[in-house]
């Protein structure tokens, strides 16, 4: 017994006497930072206070922006609505899977069942899961209607919203409502066959969209606050049907235009429902532990005479200025000095590898990557520009940016702008550079050989939306 006792205490005083591990002192690995997407739908590059513009006022966006990076050249890989969104999930050219051209129209994309993002593309939830993270979306998918392509399928935990490219926002007629064309059936698109779903379960929802999306995103924060989180919180607004409630057009009394009345009380909203994530960001003390990134889907629709680009020419549908550069910024405490301005360009392609840098996670090396993590340029440590060459491809159409010169291609035409001095790309100057053309050019060919064709044909938009450029019909596909 004397024994067993001496042991004891001679084990006791060497276990005091040792020195501590990590497991013993409760120490932990620090937390990952969450990443949070909010993506506008549609939102023209001057219809936001962020550069400039006094008429509407997006003071959330602005503070965002304020509180980090603000990019001036910040481009999109499409200019339309569905294939922009797939090259924001992969990291890749759209082109090079085949999702050239929007996953519609509703019809076709019901009935055709490989319309959508190719199961064998890997997605940014998909990567950031295997790190660790708590994935969540909410709002329009636009990658795919059927089973295989749903967003619970893709990589999210957790998904609330519409699979389509567009929905109703609320119920026109209820009081105080203002739909830019109230008779036309494109407002009552929320339908048996593209509802609001909770999941896979449908969900009936009365509330202004909008306000809708900010609520569920701010519900995922408060959910997930104890663990890492990806939010990808995709807006709709203010993509048409142009629908407002009474509390945001009361902001533009002076607006005497209908149209653009409600586009603005839109965009309002939008910039509400950015406030709101912000502020569950700070009230649960993630502020300065979170990646927040805000940017457009595409320029704005021009064709709705809702909206503008200006001073950027043509919008949504068109390769030109407007209809790629949007609204862009980025807000990280403690890794991004706030206040800052990009002024070279960037891609949306460049979100997912920062974000997968940034959570410690590694890409795929089966694939080849466009996109690239912005991070050292931002902070300094890399003072190149992050891309020399941007391409773009829709149908007949295509550009390419090279340093400060865009080459346009309409069919077998060429135009040539130099966006230091022609921002609105109104001079073309093809005939005084026969050099940079042509060099620009194979840059396309060059780029051309690694995409692939489109895995279903586009679908003219017809004569409403009619683009002509010097005299040039151009045929736009969606």
């Amino acid at each position: 017994m004397r024994m067993l006792k001496l042991c004891f205490l001679t084990a006791l005083t060497l276990a005091l006497a040792a020195p501590a591990t990590p497991r013993q002192t409760n120490r932990t690995a620090p937390r990952l930072p969450n990443i949070v997407f909010i993506l506008a739908d549609d939102l023209g590059y001057h219809d936001v206070s962020l550069y400039g513009r006094r008429d509407v006022q997006t003071p959330n966006i602005e503070a965002l922006a304020k509180a980090g990076v603000k990019f001036t050249n910040g481009y999109v890989a499409a200019p339309v609505c569905s294939p922009s969104r797939a090259a924001l999930m992969t990291g890749r050219y759209q082109q090079r899977y085949g999702f050239e051209f929007n996953a519609g129209p509703l019809q076709r994309a019901l009935s055709d069942p490989e319309m959508g993002l190719p199961t064998s593309e890997i997605t940014l939830p998909q990567v950031l899961k295997q790190a660790g993270y708590a994935t969540g979306m909410v709002g329009k998918w636009h990658l795919g209607m059927h089973e295989k392509f749903h967003p619970l399928k893709r990589g999210f935990d957790e998904y609330f919203g519409f699979l389509f490219g567009a929905n109703m926002y609320i119920d026109p007629d209820q009081p105080g409502v203002k739909s830019a064309d109230p008779e036309n059936v494109g407002v009552r698109i929320r339908t048996a066959r593209n509802p609001i779903v909770r999941g896979q379960t449908v969900v009936e929802e009365k509330e202004y969209l909008t306000e809708v999306f900010a609520r569920e995103s701010v519900a995922f924060i408060e959910r997930h606050r104890n663990e890492p989180f990806f939010l990808y919180a995709s807006f709709n607004a203010p993509h048409t049907p142009l629908q407002a409630t009474q509390k945001y057009l009361d902001r533009f009394p002076n607006v005497k235009d209908e149209k653009r009345r409600i586009y603005l009380a839109m965009v309002s909203a939008l910039d509400d429902a950015v406030g709101a994530i912000l502020t569950k960001l700070r009230e649960t003390g993630l502020e300065k532990d979170t990646l927040v990134v805000f940017l457009s889907d595409n320029g704005c629709a021009t064709y709705t005479g809702a909206c503008t680009n200006d001073p950027l020419r043509w919008g949504k549908l068109t390769h030109f200025e407007g209809g790629s550069r949007v609204p862009f910024a980025m807000r990280l405490p403690g890794k991004l000095k706030a206040g800052s301005v990009y002024d070279k360009p960037i891609s949306s392609l460049d979100l997912f590898p920062t974000t997968v840098a940034l959570a410690g996670g590694k890409l795929p090396t089966d694939r080849e990557y466009d996109g690239l993590d912005l991070l050292p340029y931002l902070t300094g440590k890399k003072k190149t520009a992050p891309h020399e060459v941007l391409c773009w491809r829709n149908g007949d159409n295509a550009a390419v940016r090279k340093g400060n010169w865009k080459l346009f291609k309409g069919g077998d035409q060429f135009w040539l702008y130099d966006l230091s001095k022609d921002l609105g790309e109104k001079q073309n100057v093809a005939d005084k550079y026969p050099a940079i053309v042509k060099d620009l050019k194979q840059e396309l060919v060059t780029w051309n050989a690694r995409m692939k064709q489109p895995l279903w044909p586009c679908r003219p938009v017809g004569e409403a939306f009619d683009v002509v450029l010097d005299g040039v019909k151009l045929k736009l596909c969606i």
